[in-house]
């Protein structure tokens, strides 16, 4: 008697929370379909801005390919120059 108490209330939960999720996405369409494209801009972040507030075209983050060896090699290096290690 108690799992089939569990299953109602488990899909009584769950009929709540899919038409929450339904009637949320109804209003999100709703909205963007009253907000005009001509007043939105796109929001450029922060990081994509130099100190004169132009936007910046370039990379920020530029990342070389690293053999298994040499990584293995920096990382043995890392640990061995760490002070909790005992010589």
């Amino acid at each position: 008697m108690l799992q089939i108490l569990y299953i109602v209330a488990f899909t009584f939960l769950s009929l709540i929370a899919v038409s929450n999720l339904i009637r949320s996405m109804i209003a999100l369409s709703q909205t963007e379909v009253k907000a005009p494209r001509s007043i939105r801009r796109p929001t450029i972040h922060p990081e994509l801005i130099d100190e004169d507030g132009n936007v910046i075209d370039e990379p920020l983050l530029v990342m070389r390919s690293l053999n298994f060896d040499d990584a293995r090699s920096r990382l043995d290096a890392i640990y061995d120059s760490s002070p909790s290690t005992d010589n």
